[in-house]
Parts: structure tokens; sequence; C-alpha cells
């Protein structure tokens, strides 16, 4: 994993449109963090109102002059956007600029492309990349426009640069494709040795910088990296989770830690990281931590509920984990550490916890322990029957 830390800060400035939408992120707070993750330093935020995209500059040619005069004003080598860009729009900015320019969604695939350690990670990473990449030719070469057809020369009469591009492009997701293919049927047939032994599966999920590994270590002992930073986490360990009665009972029980979800998670993220994600789709109850510090909380809790939608894991029964207790000032800290939380016409129970501190702990793992025990009929029970 590159160590971004130790490489020098691209100075940048970061751009945001209004477009009337709830979740707009006014001070461009998360895309800060996005950037300084990727290891870009912003030196200007700048935001504006448009009631629809300008097709040609998305931000309009009047904005356009003005990220230029400060980018010449402040040093800035690159331009980031917060909102996903077209090809043309980013080719048309690139040229208005002369900055480099990006959108939101290469900003996440670089970052997963730079933490990705497992060699299923960095497939997950690499699929969706070249799907990015592919609409993104016209933009990245200038010479694709020119003709390399002809005879003597590789592809068809006539065939252009761009088209020979594409299908090299088309080729590598192929393979890439069927090689995550092979990881995903490993992951299969030991999900199905789990459940053959009728085991307790829980995953953790959440925002990123939720807070879940921090979790992960402290329920199960181990040593996940865990940092204070988006996406810290990007492949799934799984450890055994001793709660007491439950292994007593004979029944074996699992904890996940899985990527982190974001606001505008790229689709190309969400289908190439299937495999990882699948874990929780089959999980027995789904562990949903959320940063309890965060003022933000509530979308962020609609935006993990709309991924775990999209892969069908929204029919696992879920218990949230508001996290970071000790983050929280002390006249807003709740008066109990268990209580019950509505979501999407579900009551679901709440616990409060601090994994830095360990408070709250030891009443999540008894709920966790009395859910592992729930309609569980061990094996000497079972030849007692017979």
């Amino acid at each position: 994993m590159n160590d971004i830390s130790k490489t020098p800060k691209v100075p940048a400035i970061l751009v945001g449109v209004d477009f009337g939408l709830p979740h707009f992120d006014r001070e461009l707070e998360e895309l800060g963090l996005l950037a300084q993750t990727a290891g870009l330093t912003p030196v200007v935020r700048l935001t504006c109102k448009r009631q629809a995209p300008d097709a040609a500059l998305f931000v309009g040619s009047g904005k356009a002059d003005e990220i230029k005069e400060l980018a010449l004003l402040h040093g800035a080598q690159e331009v980031l956007f917060d909102q996903s860009l077209s090809p043309a729009q980013q080719r048309n900015l690139e040229r208005h600029l002369g900055l480099a320019v990006n959108d939101r969604t290469l900003l996440i695939l670089e970052i997963f492309a730079q933490r990705a350690r497992s060699h299923e990670g960095k497939l997950q990473v690499e699929l969706a990349r070249l799907q990015y990449s592919s609409t993104r030719l016209v933009r990245r070469w200038s010479h694709l426009e020119r003709q390399s057809g002809g005879i003597g020369m590789r592809g068809g009469p006539g065939e252009t640069q761009i088209e020979l591009d594409r299908r090299m492009i088309a080729d590598a997701i192929k393979r890439t494709r069927e090689r995550l293919e092979k990881v995903k049927r490993q992951r299969s047939t030991q999900r199905r040795q789990r459940q053959r032994r009728d085991a307790f599966t829980i995953s953790l999920v959440g925002y990123t910088n939720a807070g879940k590994s921090t979790l992960f270590n402290a329920l199960v002992k181990a040593r996940a990296y865990a940092a204070d930073q988006l996406f810290a986490t990007l492949d799934t360990t799984t450890r055994q989770l001793y709660l007491g009665d439950s292994q007593g009972a004979g029944r074996s029980v699992s904890l996940s830690d899985t990527v982190g979800f974001i606001r505008d998670l790229p689709h190309g993220l969400i289908d190439a990281f299937q495999a990882t994600l699948q874990e929780a789709a089959d999980a027995t109850l789904l562990m949903h931590v959320v940063d309890a510090s965060n003022i933000n909380f509530p979308e962020q809790i609609a935006e993990v509920q709309k991924v775990l939608t999209e892969i069908g894991a929204d029919q696992v029964p879920q218990v949230l984990v508001f996290n970071k207790l000790d983050a929280v000032p002390a006249e807003k800290r709740p008066r109990v550490l268990q209580d019950k939380y509505e979501l999407g016409g579900q009551v679901m129970q709440r616990f409060f916890v601090s994994a830095q501190d360990g408070q709250g702990l030891a009443e999540l793992r008894a709920y966790l322990a009395q859910q592992a025990l729930t309609d569980f009929t061990p094996e000497w029970a079972l030849d007692a029957e017979i």
C-alpha cells in the first residue's frame, strides 16, 4: 500500500454545486477529507448554485473563469468536483482551465487503489477502475482520434485507436471478472461451510470512518488496521467472536468487518465489491455502526441503507451501534446506553458504545449472546430427540 503521508501534497481547488438536493455539503467537508486521504491539499473551497449542470462546463463559463483565476492565485495544480462529471465535461474543463480536473468518483477509486491490500481487494478495484476508464478514453489520450488501420497495422481497415483501446479494456474487464468469479466461488464455499455448522454470522456495516474496525478489534481482540481516516479498511476480515453462553451451547459465532460506505459510492465499486459485500447479504445479523459524534448521522444512516438495498441485504436483521460515545459532548450524551430507534418503519435495538474506551460493550455483548441463542438447537439436543 502506498504511504501517501510521505508523498508531496498536491494543492487542489474543491468545487461543489448546489442543485437543491438535501444532502449538499456546503462546507465540502467530506470532499476535503477524501482529498487529504488521496494525497491532495485543499487550498480553496468554492460552492455555487445552479438549477441544472451546464452541458459543456458543468459550472458554466463564468464560474469556470473564476476557478481559473483562483488556481493561478493559489498555485493549485488540480480541480476536484464533489459531483460526477461526464467525460465531455471533464475534457472541456481541462482544456478551459489548463489543469487536471477530476471528480468524486475518480477520487474514491484512487483511494481504494491505494488502500487495497489483498488479492481480492486489488482485483475488485482494478475492475472498477477499468469500467470507469472505458468511458474516459476520449479525454485521456490525444492520439485516439488518429487512424491506425490499414495494411500491416493491428486491427481492421480504418479502425481507430480508440476502438482498439476500448477492445483492449473490454478484454481486461472480462479477464478480471473471471478472476473475481473464482474468488466469489471460494467465498461462497466458505460461507456454506459456516452455514452447515449453523454458525451465527455478524457483519459490521456502516458509513466510512464510523469506527467499525476499532469496534471489531475491541470485540474480537484482533489487530485489524484501524485509523481515523476514510476507507481505512477495504478487505473483509472475519474472526471468531466469543460470547460466553452461545459458545457453551455449541454455536459458533463469527464477526466480519467490511468496507465502509459513503455518499454517492460509485456503482462500479458496488458491482466490483459484490464478492466482499455478499458477506453482509448472507449474514445472520448486521451490526450497523454509526458515528454518534457526527451531526450528519441521519443522512449517513440513509446512505448505508441505500447500499444495503442495492446488494440485497436490506432484509437482514440489524442492530444499531452508535459508536464514538467518548467524542460526544458530555451534555449531549444519552442517559441510557440501550434504547429503541425507528428506521424505515422498523423499530430496532440501539446501543451507545465507545470502542475506544470500552463503554457500553458489555451490554452489546450480552445482547449478541442472546441473539445467537435464539432459535438455535444444539446438536446434542437433536441427538437426544432421536
